[in-house]
């Protein structure tokens, strides 16, 4: 059984590095055209080698520099994707930062910070996506549903995380927002998902990972015993984007090696 996505658009946000990398070449090799999202200059170079790698591999796509959190950028950007590529299928919502701190010496400028980007940037950037969805229609060569939009959310959605107040925060209420919209636009055929990855080897998260002791200590909340690549969620990701997934909106998929078991209470706790 095939997992296709070709002739479809994708845009993934945040898509330089990390999780939005794997997930952007997992989407080309399955036949999308894949729009790798970056946020500002200095992150140009690591867009570029991403696309490389695609199409190096056969695949196709574009790099575009869009600050999600900003309302003129994410309309422009969606607005001169559709021109130069006629529509826009799939979004990946992934774009995502912390800046973390204890919650008594948190500042607004970094609660502000992270509910732009992590929130407000995944608001506007569907609320782009679904406008183009429902421009298009239904187009049965491209896909059964009229419209595939995948957020990126976090374990955190459910786990409470002492000192990252604005990160969990707005992992929640990604939860919401996705399951609003899937009852909002499900008659339309637009399918909204969310994604929860527990440990991934990114940079985000080097610090939990990048000794051998540290590595060990992390895995002590992962009963599946190893870290999870962006790979796997890139794999998640493409099968909610295809056709394979047409009856399924409006949840959160947990990819995590089984941390919302709470593996700390395997012995008692």
């Amino acid at each position: 059984m095939e997992v296709s996505l070709k002739n479809q658009v994708a845009i993934i946000t945040g898509s330089s590095s990390g999780i939005g990398a794997g997930i952007a070449q997992s989407m080309a090799a399955s036949g999308a055209t894949v729009v790798i999202n970056y946020p500002s200059e200095g992150s140009l170079e690591k867009a570029s080698a991403i696309l490389k790698k695609i199409t190096n591999n056969g695949g196709n796509g574009i790099v575009y520099q869009c600050d999600v959190s900003k309302e003129d950028e994410v309309v422009k950007m969606f607005q001169e994707v559709v021109e130069q590529l006629g529509t826009v299928d799939i979004l990946v919502n992934n774009a995502g930062i912390q800046k973390d701190a204890k919650f008594t010496e948190m500042n607004l400028d970094q609660w502000n910070a992270v509910i732009g980007v992590n929130l407000t940037g995944q608001f506007l950037c569907a609320r782009e996506a679904v406008k183009e969805f429902l421009r298009r229609g239904i187009d049965p060569s491209r896909s059964v549903a009229c419209g595939k939009i995948i957020h990126i959310s976090s374990v955190h959605e459910i786990i409470p995380w002492a000192g990252h107040a604005n990160y969990a925060s707005s992992k929640g209420a990604i939860r919401m927002l996705m399951q609003t919209l899937a009852q909002e636009y499900g008659a339309d055929k637009i399918r909204v998902n969310s994604i929860c990855p527990g440990a991934i080897q990114t940079s985000i998260n080097k610090d939990a990972w990048q000794t051998p002791e540290e590595l060990n200590s992390l895995l002590k909340l992962v009963p599946y015993n190893r870290i999870g690549q962006p790979q796997d969620i890139g794999n998640l990701a493409v099968f909610l984007a295809s056709d394979l997934a047409d009856y399924i909106t409006g949840t959160s998929i947990f990819i995590d090696g089984g941390m919302t078991t709470f593996e700390s209470f395997s012995t008692g706790g």
